[in-house]
């Protein structure tokens, strides 16, 4: 990828993952635009960072997705990048009844909201010289967390997403990039200060480097073991990791 003389577009941007990338793409010289639906955090974030701009958007609503794209397209017709970051995380339970409240809402942020996003702009990108379409999906799309089933199931299929669109953009000027990002100190789990997980900002400076590669595939060091274990014995990890976290659990108890 590119990473300098871009208009930028993320969603989920106030926040975590979001704001990092957005932060040091701003640093880069590149026109950003962030999203998200609580307001302070966008304000937060542009006033850190002078220059960028906000939009407020619904990821889970249509017609908000609707709106501000065609608000995009109108206001930044350079526009070139899009990166699909929001999402939601929300522990589930696969052996027992699903809420359906839980159930929708995540299928409906993480899954539907980055198609609908990108099928709103795609044609906008399609015009450009040179753009890029990133989802953030997660190393859980390859080794599931149970304790987030939900949340892991539509990372897989982003995932797989991901490469029906890739393929048939392959022509095109548009390239289609995918972050799996391991488990970062974000606020998804509330997990800002939680030891195991990777440094917010070390996690950034990795995958800016790996952007700047050119890869497909941005899987930083941490996450490349599950992202290589698909395959016919991928469940002997998807046992060792959980047995994993269920002791963590039990132990911070």
């Amino acid at each position: 990828m590119k990473l300098t003389e871009n208009a930028i577009f993320i969603t989920g941007g106030g926040t975590g993952i979001g704001r990092g990338l957005a932060e040091a793409l701003h640093k880069l010289g590149n026109k950003v635009i962030i999203s998200g639906r609580t307001k302070k955090h966008l304000d937060a974030t542009t006033t850190a960072n002078p220059g960028m701009d906000s939009v407020e958007l619904d990821i889970s609503d249509s017609a908000s997705i609707a709106a501000v794209a065609k608000r995009l397209i109108a206001d930044y017709p350079a526009l070139n990048v899009l990166i699909n970051n929001a999402g939601i995380m929300l522990i589930d339970d696969a052996a027992g009844k699903i809420d359906d409240q839980l159930l929708t809402s995540t299928v409906t942020t993480n899954l539907l909201g980055p198609i609908r996003l990108t099928s709103a702009l795609i044609e906008h990108l399609k015009k450009q010289p040179n753009a890029t379409v990133i989802y953030n999906t997660s190393a859980l799309a390859f080794v599931p967390l149970t304790l987030t089933a939900v949340y892991s199931s539509t990372k897989a299929a982003l995932h797989s997403y991901v490469l029906s669109q890739r393929y048939k953009l392959k022509a095109s000027s548009v390239s289609v990039l995918e972050i799996a990002p391991p488990w970062v100190q974000t606020d998804l789990l509330n997990s800002k200060e939680e030891p195991r997980a990777m440094p917010l900002k070390d996690f950034i400076e990795e995958t800016m480097k790996l952007l700047a590669a050119d890869a497909n595939e941005i899987v930083v060091e941490q996450a490349k073991g599950f992202r290589n274990n698909p395959g016919p014995n991928e469940s002997a990890l998807v046992t060792q990791f959980n047995d994993s976290m269920v002791v963590a659990r039990t132990e911070g108890a």
